[in-house]
């Protein structure tokens, strides 16, 4: 099964320039935890989740309505051909520890995968729970 068969096709984006502000405001309004972050000429450069909002911007005292998601965001991300197989989406996000993978077809957004979309199709459950074991892993914490 491809990913293109469960991915959700309708996903919104932000531009470099666009401010943590409207981040914040379109995970609120479409209850997501992650924007990918596009450029005309180059394609998905970024993916700004809620997570990169709080450590990288309320954390360190940054104003939301003027910082940018350029300054914050987690740049050259991990996305897939539209084409890779659900197995092979699940094993690279069980690898780089990622709950959603930006879809591309020709280096242009079409879609995300996330867990709860592998984790809705009854085959792969298992690779569902091995993919959130291994993202799930706690990281060490320097004390």
């Amino acid at each position: 099964m491809k990913v293109s068969e469960i991915m959700t096709k309708e996903v919104i984006s932000l531009s470099v320039d666009d401010t943590v502000e409207r981040a914040a405001e379109l995970m609120k309004q479409y209850n997501i935890g992650s924007i990918p972050v596009n450029t005309e000429d180059r394609g998905i450069v970024g993916i700004v989740t809620d997570r990169d909002i709080i450590l990288r911007c309320a954390a360190e005292g940054k104003d939301i309505k003027t910082q940018t998601v350029r300054g914050i965001m987690t740049s050259n991300p991990v996305a897939c051909d539209q084409n890779i197989d659900v197995d092979d989406a699940a094993r690279i996000m069980s690898e780089r520890q990622i709950r959603r993978l930006p879809i591309t077809q020709s280096n242009k957004l079409v879609g995300m995968v996330s867990l709860g979309d592998l984790a809705l199709e009854p085959n792969l459950r298992e690779e569902t729970t091995d993919a959130l074991g291994e993202i799930s892993v706690p990281s060490q914490r320097s004390i």
